[in-house]
């Protein structure tokens, strides 16, 4: 885990409102059926102004910490929004001083494991505190970096 400054980005891309809670229970989980859309093959291919090939996972309207419910929109990042595919939303993610944390391995369970560690941080009280505003997951070939505003 590292201090980073995380440049502004926008992302184009699908929304689902829910909590951790929720997500421990296969009965009320969303996150599967949103990435399961979300990593189909050439499921941003027609988003105008896409920047990289890369997978966007952003974490914001936190209702509290990370007991409360988040919304997370998987997508793209764009140059800008020109038009809005049927079905997606925008989000602007600011820029901000970050925690890094970098997940690596076998997925989904580098990326569980990064989030552990991420609560446990958040848990400890340790310093600097999360902000609880935008966070943002960075999926890429060599696997995925959580950048976690502070």
């Amino acid at each position: 885990m590292e201090i980073t400054d995380r440049d502004e980005l926008i992302v184009v891309g699908y929304a689902i409102r829910t909590t951790n809670a929720d997500e421990m229970d296969p009965s009320r989980a969303k996150l599967p059926a949103l990435w399961r859309r979300a990593g189909a093959p050439g499921a941003f291919a027609h988003v105008p102004g896409r920047i990289d090939e890369n997978l966007y996972a952003v974490l914001t309207d936190y209702e509290s910490d990370h007991n409360g419910a988040y919304t997370q929109i998987v997508g793209t990042g764009v140059r800008t929004v020109v038009r809005l595919p049927e079905g997606m939303v925008a989000v602007r993610v600011p820029a901000a001083k970050t925690l890094l944390f970098e997940a690596r391995g076998q997925m989904p369970q580098a990326i569980v494991e990064a989030w552990q560690r991420v609560w446990a941080h958040t848990e400890s009280g340790a310093a600097p505190a999360r902000a609880f505003t935008t966070d943002l997951e960075v999926h890429h070939p060599g696997g995925a970096d959580l950048h976690i505003a502070v």
